[in-house]
């Protein structure tokens, strides 16, 4: 007997090789090859996982992934795309965020109530997708009922063809109701309203356990009153479709599907790890790091947390951890922890010849997206090879004589360069914009010069 993830994964991810993994990814970011080929070892694990008896799958701990590289090279995106291709649920967290226990600050259990909740919305938007249909329907009888009042029950001695009448009219509302022809009418239906009631969190308490104890004592409290409003047609017919699709999904199974997929298929992205690696013996906040890796070793290592969809086991979660590593090393981290992450890879610092590619190569490259942009306004931009080496060459020149930022660079260098064809965008006359490489040296070659200023406008 094999055993299986969720029904979502089991779509054309499943029968992807590590290579096709590795060349889907390639459509989203540029370079770092050793990372993604590890991220596409784990995920195609994962899928071998599932052909093997339970008892021995069990077993099969997933090889967690520490990525060391600094800021802006890929490492979030690589992770993000993964569990899109994957179908997984996701969440990003920084580790810096979590403090020892006993101090103010976020619990590490909370990334996986987190995840959880993430999983619940995942599960619940494909349940709504397949019932959409059902409760359109639902939700046009019910606003024709209101357009049209359902005749009395007949009379003992009445005959039924009287109600023909009555059902050929109620089609023609549905036939204009098709067509919009009724969208200028008003209804009044019920509508519930959210009311949360406001109480302060206990020391001690989770919000989760709080909440859960609240709704047991006091499940009135929680219901929320209902009142009339009045809507125009199509508001009211979308708030009824809305209601039918709640009435339609059952919510025991969504929690039940999404627990069963985060245990499963979750991936759990820590960033900023470095930040709270601290050696034995050290005084003062290097012991509260110490704390905070001690209190996310039993999350990575496999336990059961507490949520408000009931228990949830970690055992089988995806971890992949970042960090530059600037001024800690990985071997700073307790034993324990580095023990937990046993596949290690360096992702590169991007040079002249990344950022051309990352401008110009990717399905969503940044090029596009400006290109994109200002043809909303009827621009057509275009940028000549030689602009986007020039853009690329002072990208990295910044990043030289500034803080490296990597890609991200990009963003700000573009931003500056665009930023008058942004402002003046809608009163052009000529919309034929082509970025040259002397209009780049125009708009960017004196900031970048001039190093104080650069540290602050780019």
């Amino acid at each position: 007997m094999a055993i299986y993830l969720p029904e979502t994964t089991q779509t054309s991810s499943s029968s992807l090789t590590p290579r096709q993994i590795v060349a889907e990814l390639d459509k989203h970011v540029v370079g770092q090859s050793a990372a993604k080929r590890a991220v596409a070892i784990a995920l195609r694990n994962r899928m071998r996982r599932q052909k093997l008896a339970p008892e021995l799958a069990e077993e099969i701990a997933p090889k967690n992934i520490l990525m060391i590289g600094p800021t802006g090279v890929g490492k979030t995106e690589i992770a993000r795309r993964l569990a899109r291709l994957a179908q997984s649920p996701f969440l990003k967290v920084e580790a810096s965020k979590f403090t020892e226990v006993g101090y103010v600050g976020r619990d590490v259990e909370s990334m996986v109530r987190d995840l959880v909740e993430l999983g619940v919305e995942m599960v619940r938007a494909e349940r709504i997708e397949e019932v959409r249909g059902k409760a359109a329907q639902n939700a046009e009888d019910r606003l024709l009922d209101i357009l049209l009042p359902p005749a009395r029950p007949l009379a003992p001695d009445e005959e039924p063809s009287g109600r023909d009448g009555l059902n050929q009219t109620r089609d023609r509302f549905r036939e204009q109701l098709r067509a919009g022809r009724l969208d200028s009418r008003v209804v009044e239906i019920e509508v519930r309203e959210k009311s949360f009631p406001s109480f302060e969190i206990i020391a001690g308490s989770s919000v989760e356990e709080v909440d859960i104890n609240l709704k047991d004592m006091l499940p009135g409290l929680f219901q929320g009153k209902t009142k009339k409003r009045r809507l125009k047609v199509p508001e009211a017919l979308e708030y009824l479709t809305q209601e039918e699709e709640q009435k339609l999904i059952d919510m025991d199974s969504v929690a039940r599907a999404a627990v069963e997929r985060v245990e499963q298929a979750g991936i759990i992205f820590i960033d900023e790890i470095d930040k709270i690696a601290g050696r034995e013996g050290s005084h003062g906040p290097e012991v509260s790091r110490e704390g905070v890796q001690r209190d996310i070793l039993p999350i990575v290592e496999g336990t059961t947390v507490n949520s408000k969809y009931g228990m949830v086991r970690t055992d089988h979660i995806l971890f992949i951890a970042a960090g530059a590593f600037h001024v800690s090393k990985p071997s700073d981290l307790i034993p324990e922890l580095q023990g937990r992450f046993p596949i290690r890879v360096e992702l590169e610092a991007l040079g002249k010849d990344e950022f051309v590619r990352i401008l110009t190569e990717p399905k969503s490259a940044l090029i596009k997206q400006y290109i994109a942009l200002m043809e909303t306004e009827g621009i057509d931009l275009t940028f000549t090879d030689d602009a986007i080496r020039q853009i690329a060459d002072f990208a990295q020149t910044v990043n030289e004589h500034t803080e490296n930022i990597g890609a991200r660079r990009l963003h700000t260098v573009l931003e500056k360069l665009l930023d008058e064809i942004s402002f003046e965008g809608p009163d052009l006359e000529n919309k034929i914009v082509t970025i040259d490489e002397a209009y780049v040296t125009k708009m960017l070659a004196d900031i970048v010069k001039n190093e104080d200023l650069s540290r602050y406008i780019l």
